[in-house]
């Protein structure tokens, strides 16, 4: 590798990924591996350091996962967190004791030695814990570096082997000093140089790009105008210029304007090859009368790949096929059958054309973040309201009308959800939020307008704050902005008489209603 790379070996922590971006945010690249990964392909990767994650399972359970026992013998410098601490102590001929008394929460952490992990800190801080396990006894070799009131070994450390553990969690913010913690380790233990950033990445990628394509081979891209593939198309673009052709198909169930925004961004901005096809009538034919929700999903995910393949073969020469995967997808796809990880989502691009189209790959983002892309985004010069823009589902408005879809209905939620927006950027809000939009229901309610009676069709607001999209919360919108909303939509949005706020977390509810 020639970047220097920290590996997160995952036992299946919810934040696992946490970790990974806290490492990124010192400037050192991270990856995260599956946990039983053979100690030989770890060494053959070099790594700087390694940090084995928190998780579920206990090292009291028979059944318990365990990395391979060799990566101790490595030479590498090693962090172990929570579960990782445990793992540790257990195969190095340490005890960890069960107990059911867990230490969750906020709790006040002491410092006993304030060298390598803890250095430059204050005598005590508030750390974050979550465990039901104990270390009552350590390795040889180790000594106790931290304690709260409740354990006594909270974090241990062998200064000559270069193997730290913590029983609590750094990465999460309840930690005061879990930047600092993990900053030490980076620089203090593993010697990191720190130089890891979006302008590397992107000098990095686009080399990488020209010299894994060519000067003749073509690259075929949905283009939908989201963060994902807009800065994945601008990275081969700049690679292989017009030998990128990027495909931009109109399924008539986009939102307002969306078609051309993409156009004035990418065809007259940056000039990109782009086909823009119309394929309206066909999307809305095949899901006419479909009211369950995957059904609607599977039928348009099956209709973009026949479009998508149809349409790539009016280009000749086309050998790879460019996707704007990101980090998270791939995590969520690499853990080991029967690991610990568990896949809480399933993710979608193109659906199914690589292997259908036998094309090869290229991801220029997958090993990149959310955020990261986005930063990514400002540094190639995307306007601001491409980079910022709310995640939007793959099946579009489909999923955001429940029922039937019609042409009419569809229009009806275009000016409704139009309004939204507009009223949510007004506020200064809608960078604050992960999503915002609106729903059609499939019910009408009684109304007076103009002193007449209506019965007209009812849409529900749905604002949510989340940070990955896995879990996500209510967002308490100003009263002023809700009542702006729900004015505009009645009074401007002729067919729709009511309107109610969805109040619902995730989980249990889902962020889009279908």
């Amino acid at each position: 590798m020639t970047k220097q790379t920290i590996l997160i070996l995952d036992f299946g922590s919810q934040y696992t990924q946490l970790i990974a971006r806290r490492v990124r945010e010192s400037k050192v690249f991270s990856k995260i591996i599956p946990y039983n990964t053979p100690a030989s392909e770890i060494a053959a990767l070099a790594p700087k350091g390694l940090i084995l994650s928190g998780g579920p399972a206990s090292v009291t359970d028979k059944k318990s996962p365990y990395p391979d026992l060799k990566i101790f013998k490595l030479g590498i410098p090693i962090l172990g967190v929570c579960y990782g601490m445990q793992v540790i102590c257990e195969m190095l001929g340490g005890k960890v004791k069960h107990t059911r008394e867990r230490e969750y929460g906020k709790t006040e952490l002491f410092i006993d030695d304030n060298r390598d992990l803890f250095s430059h800190m204050p005598g005590n801080f508030t750390c974050w814990a979550s465990h039901g396990d104990y270390v009552t006894k350590m390795p040889a070799g180790f000594h106790t570096i931290a304690h709260t009131v409740n354990t006594p070994i909270a974090a241990i450390s062998n200064q000559k082997r270069k193997i730290f553990a913590v029983q609590f969690h750094p990465e999460v913010t309840h930690t005061e000093k879990g930047n600092q913690i993990l900053s030490n380790f980076l620089f203090k233990a593993c010697g990191a140089s720190g130089r890891w950033t979006m302008q590397s990445f992107v000098k990095e990628s686009i080399d990488t790009l020209k010299k894994t394509i060519g000067k003749k081979d073509k690259v075929v891209l949905g283009l939908s105008g989201g963060v994902d593939s807009s800065v994945a198309a601008l990275l081969i673009h700049k690679s292989i210029g017009r030998n990128l052709r990027c495909i931009f198909i109109d399924n008539g169930l986009l939102r307002k304007g969306e078609a051309e925004q993409v156009r004035s961004v990418f065809k007259d901005l940056y000039h990109l090859n782009i086909s823009f096809v119309n394929r309206s009538k066909r999307f809305l034919d095949r899901l006419k009368g479909i009211t369950d929700p995957e059904e609607k999903r599977k039928i348009i995910g099956d209709e973009f790949v026949k479009v998508f393949e149809e349409e790539a073969k009016k280009t000749k020469g086309v050998k790879y096929l460019g996707q704007g995967t990101l980090y998270p997808d791939v995590i969520e796809s690499i853990s080991p059958a029967g690991g610990p990880s568990r896949k809480i989502k399933s993710h979608h691009n193109v659906g199914g054309l690589p292997a259908q189209m036998k094309l090869k790959l290229i991801e220029p983002l997958r090993e990149i973040f959310k955020d990261e892309a986005r930063e990514i985004g400002k540094q190639l010069g995307l306007p601001e309201n491409i980079i910022q823009r709310q995640p939007f589902p793959g099946p579009g408005l489909a999923v955001r009308i429940v029922g039937d879809i019609t042409a009419e209905r569809l229009e009806l939620l275009r000016e409704a959800d139009k309004r939204v927006i507009e009223e949510i950027s007004k506020a200064g809000l809608y960078e604050q939020i992960w999503q915002s939009f609106a729903v059609l229901l499939p019910i009408k309610s009684v109304g007076i307008m103009g002193d007449e009676r209506t019965y007209e069709n009812v849409a529900a607001l749905r604002c949510v704050s989340s940070f990955d999209g896995m879990t996500a919360d209510w967002v308490k919108l100003p009263y002023e902005v809700m009542e702006k909303i729900s004015n505009r939509i009645i009074n401007e949005v002729k067919g729709i008489n009511r309107v109610v706020y969805d109040i619902s977390s995730k989980p249990p509810a889902t962020i889009e209603w279908e």
